[in-house]
């Protein structure tokens, strides 16, 4: 079980942290929770209020919405690993886009997650997740697509918060979803 120790102590560091200034307005950092050794990750934006009072990523509107597209993929929630590129909510003002240096001071954090949790799949949930990984890239144009780069597959599509909003991502999000178990 050294891997659910090594979990323990980074989840540990993220509670903790005061690197970056959202360790000052947060209530509860929110560093992901998931299955260990499981195929697929999901990486969103950041943690909103709910998840801020929680401590558990995605609970909110955004996160049902997720929970039921990984259902729909033939996946269950409680065997991916969910987390996002800052684990602290974004203020002020309230669910603002986290800042390069919030984003910075985390990543080690999330590196380490992916070393920890070795998913075989990541799926990039928003331009936030994707610019981690392919800064160069499009949401636009890379939306939809499996991406392979340093021996992981990467997915990218919208943030599930987008689907919230306009409509039209919502059925986006669906079919993305409905291609993640087919072959990449």
């Amino acid at each position: 079980m050294a891997g659910a120790k090594e979990l323990n102590r980074l989840n540990g560091e993220i509670n903790s942290c005061v690197k970056c200034r959202l360790f000052k307005t947060r209530i509860k950092a929110v560093p992901g929770e998931g299955t260990l050794g499981c195929e697929f990750m999901f990486l969103g934006q950041g943690p909103g209020r709910e998840e801020d009072q929680t401590g558990r990523p995605f609970v909110g509107r955004a996160g049902k919405l997720l929970t039921g597209l990984i259902e729909s993929a033939g996946l269950k929630r409680k065997d991916v690993f969910i987390t996002s590129a800052v684990k602290c909510l974004p203020t002020p003002p309230l669910n603002r886009k986290p800042k390069p240096d919030e984003i910075k001071a985390c990543f080690p954090y999330l590196l380490r997650q992916i070393e920890i949790m070795r998913p075989k799949k990541i799926v990039l949930l928003g331009v936030v997740a994707l610019k981690l990984f392919f800064p160069e890239g499009s949401l636009k144009l890379l939306r939809g697509k499996w991406i392979q780069k340093d021996g992981l597959d990467y997915f990218i599509s919208y943030h599930p918060a987008a689907g919230i909003r306009f409509q039209k991502f919502k059925k986006i999000l669906a079919q993305d979803f409905a291609a993640l178990n087919n072959e990449n």
